[in-house]
Order: structure tokens, then sequence, then C-alpha cells
């Protein structure tokens, strides 16, 4: 187990994730560049004005996981469990609103990795309990690139956690860019997750290894 929980906050450093409604360039080539620029886990997440649907969303799903295959990335899916089991993705990440972690590890198997969005310690206890691998945790941040997103909570819920003797890995998620990742590392998360500060940006390469050497400060 503690092998599993170091190596869940190695890949939790540099979190991308990304749909084809997020991007400027093409997903494939923002995936590549991002890649470069140092993110050590991707998730799929095709939502949004615009996204794809079915068949096509499979086969861009399949392509952006061939992309992290070939550079040693993990490759999570958002929230849909049946595309994860046709990618045979390497993990699923889902909200409170989804299917529990304990049903999702039953469906995917014991190896897969299985996050859970949590907002408070009663969440994060739950799906602890469930099995999940890694919570995220927020929005810590005001953030636009999710219109589902939750009230802004700064990093007190992952200091609460932290203060509360939760030791499972955690990723902050929300509005994080490279000016402003430093208190969410010292308020105890493992790493970040972001969206737009890496596919939005002008350099994305460049962006992910700002953002890469500011987790590491």
């Amino acid at each position: 187990m503690q092998d599993r929980d170091e190596y869940i906050r190695r890949v939790l450093k540099l979190y991308f994730i990304m749909g084809s409604a997020n991007c400027r360039l093409s997903p494939a080539e923002t995936l590549t560049q991002a890649i470069n620029g140092g993110i050590t886990l991707f998730q799929f997440r095709e939502k949004g004005p615009g996204a794809l649907t079915g068949a096509a969303a499979v086969r861009l799903g399949r392509q952006l996981q061939a992309v992290c295959r070939a550079h040693g990335i993990p490759f999570i899916v958002n929230d849909d469990i049946g595309l994860a089991e046709t990618l045979d993705a390497d993990g699923v990440h889902v909200g409170q609103e989804d299917e529990p972690a304990g049903s999702i590890r039953r469906r995917l198997g014991t190896d897969k990795i299985v996050g859970v969005s949590a907002h408070t310690p009663e969440e994060a206890r739950q799906a602890i309990a469930d099995g999940a691998d890694y919570l995220g945790v927020g929005p810590v941040y005001p953030t636009s690139s999710k219109d589902d997103a939750r009230a802004v909570q700064g990093t007190q819920v992952i200091e609460q956690l932290r203060l509360s003797g939760f030791g499972i890995p955690l990723v902050g998620i929300g509005g994080i860019t490279a000016d402003n990742v430093a208190p969410v590392i010292r308020a105890g998360a493992d790493g970040i997750s972001v969206i737009s500060a890496i596919s939005a940006a002008a350099e994305v390469k460049e962006a992910a290894s700002r953002l890469l050497n500011a987790v590491r400060l």
C-alpha cells in the first residue's frame, strides 16, 4: 500500500485535465506539448460546449491514450466508467454525484487508479472508505474551466484534511497557476491539477514546465 501511495503522490505532481473543448491547438498536439513540459498524469475530460460524444469521443480518447502510452504517462478518464472500460484506461476520476469508488473498483479492477472529488472531511472519509486512491480537493481559486464548479474554498479544506490526520494523496484543483501554486503545496497537497493554465496557454510546453517548477519549489 505504501508503494502504491508513493506512486500516486508522484504522478499527482502535475495533473493535466483536458478535452477537445479546452484546446487552442489540436488535442493531440496540446497533450504532446504538455507532456514535453513535464505533466505527470493526464485526465481525458470531454465536456462543455461542442464536446464530442459517442464514437467520436472514443476515437479521441484512443488517440490521446496512445500519446500518453508512448510517453509513459497514466491516462485517466473523467466520470465515464463505461468509456474507461472501453479504452482500458489506467483509471477514472469521479465527483460526488457519480458512482461510488467501491463500485468503480469492482468494475475496473484493483490495479486501476480511482480518484474522487471531495469538498469536506465527511466526503473525504467516505471516499477513503470506498477505496479511493486519491482525492481532488477544490476549487482552491476561482475557475472558469468548469461550469459545475462549487464555491471557492481556498486551501482550508486541504489544511483541514492534513491536520485531521488524512494521509491519502491529495491534489488541489481550481484556478491554479504558476503564481499561486505555493500555498496549495504548503497546505499539504501532493500536487496540482489544471485545465486552462496549460491548455489555453500561448506556449503549452513552457506553461507546463513553469507549473512543474512551481510545484517543486
